[in-house]
């Protein structure tokens, strides 16, 4: 018998390929510039798969796109803008995702030159912060991005409810859309979308994911259409829309397939609102109502009895007491992420009452709960399932750690 020994080097090309796919981004590249063979195994398609390519485009690069290309990338993330994105769209014609977050240069005449013809490919688009667009791009956007399924229009103050007209229009596949801070969008708009001028726009009725935070004009209105049109939604985002009350609460009670609700800020909610939303059909996963200063220990009684499914609960700044724990702990079997941050009536009786019965918490928010003590915190490390601890501010000393 004899040995042989066996080098990296002797390693078949789908073997190393393996291999480098496991690496981060920096080192892929990285090995490739070791020997031929390693340079030929890295650039295997398997080795690129779902990586975003991060470029920032000054001058011209013959080569770049090619090199995209033969390993196979389809995700682009722009992180500066000196050359014309048409040179992008050109160079990738199978491009999946473009992400243009941040490129302040970025205008309708940019866009509009790039946008020439149908990219079916193309699945998502990030245009926060190009804070040049406005709805002559989304007419373009509507007409050529078919398949669009991620729209991220977050920070583009100058959209309209013509611009969301133009989505409603030719949209149909999209799944996500994002209008934080979009200030002119209205409930007219929201009614775009939801399908409720099919005369004009059949609507975006695929949406699953809708984040509308920090739009002031919107109204109750808006939650009417979105409970009407968009039925298959999962995630509503409607935090800082101080326009919303709790009678809009009773249009969402029944969105079945509603998994998360966001109403952060929302001065208007009250434990009314609550109570609408726990006497309804919901089947939420997760609700924050942080720094709603109307919602106190009642709404946690509501909760107890009719979203005692949640696994996420976000009350920090809420006017809750320990009481208020009390009424809801015995329920919510379900529970996995509990903030409670800057709730300032919390005490340890508090702490105890959620070490008790919430035993499958994964992670708890008890940053600025300034009448907890050690005894308390000791209760809650005891959690058999605790992962996250968040204190913020709050000390113990060397000696009071809890071990």
């Amino acid at each position: 018998m004899f040995e042989m020994e066996t080098h990296i080097s002797c390693l078949f090309p789908e073997i190393l390929a393996i291999i480098f796919s496991y690496l981060e981004v920096k080192d892929k590249g990285r090995v490739a510039q070791v020997c031929a063979a390693w340079r030929d195994a890295s650039y295997h398609k398997s080795v690129w798969r779902g990586v975003e390519a991060k470029l920032h485009l000054r001058r011209a690069n013959p080569s770049l796109f090619p090199s995209l290309q033969t390993r196979g990338i389809k995700k682009v993330q722009i992180l500066s803008l000196r050359r014309s994105l048409s040179y992008v769209i050109q160079g990738m014609p199978h491009i999946e995702s473009l992400n243009l977050c941040g490129c302040f240069n970025l205008t309708d005449n940019g866009l509009g030159h790039a946008f020439v013809q149908d990219i079916p490919s193309l699945r998502v688009l990030n245009l926060s912060l190009c804070k040049q667009i406005t709805d002559s791009s989304l007419g373009r956007i509507a007409q050529y991005l078919k398949n669009l399924e991620v729209l991220e229009l977050g920070g583009c103050s100058n959209i309209t409810n013509t611009g969301l007209l133009l989505i409603a229009w030719g949209l149909h596949r999209l799944k996500s859309l994002n209008l934080r801070s979009c200030r002119h969008v209205s409930d007219v708009g929201i009614g775009h979308l939801s399908g409720m001028t099919r005369s004009a726009a059949e609507g975006c009725l695929s949406l699953e994911k809708l984040t509308l935070q920090d739009c002031q004009k919107l109204t109750d209105l808006s939650l009417k259409h979105v409970s009407k049109g968009l039925n298959k939604l999962k995630e509503l985002n409607l935090s800082f829309c101080g326009g919303i009350s709790d009678a809009g609460m009773i249009h969402l009670s029944h969105m079945t397939h509603l998994c998360s609700l966001n109403l952060r800020s929302c001065d208007n909610i009250s434990d009314t609102g609550i109570m609408h939303l726990a006497m309804g059909s919901l089947r939420l996963s997760g609700l924050d109502v942080s720094f709603c200063d109307k919602i106190g220990d009642q709404s946690l009684a509501y909760i107890a009895q009719g979203l005692y499914q949640l696994k996420s609960l976000s009350l920090c700044s809420c006017h809750i007491s320990d009481d208020g724990i009390n009424r809801m702990v015995r329920q919510m079997h379900e529970l996995k992420t509990l903030n409670i941050g800057q709730c300032v009536r919390i005490t340890d009786k508090g702490l105890e009452l959620i070490a008790d019965h919430l035993t499958q918490l994964t992670g708890i928010d008890l940053y600025g709960c300034t009448k907890i003590t050690k005894r308390g915190l000791e209760r809650i490390t005891q959690l058999p399932c605790l992962k996250v601890l968040n204190l913020g501010l709050w000390q113990m000393t060397e000696s009071e750690r809890v071990r």
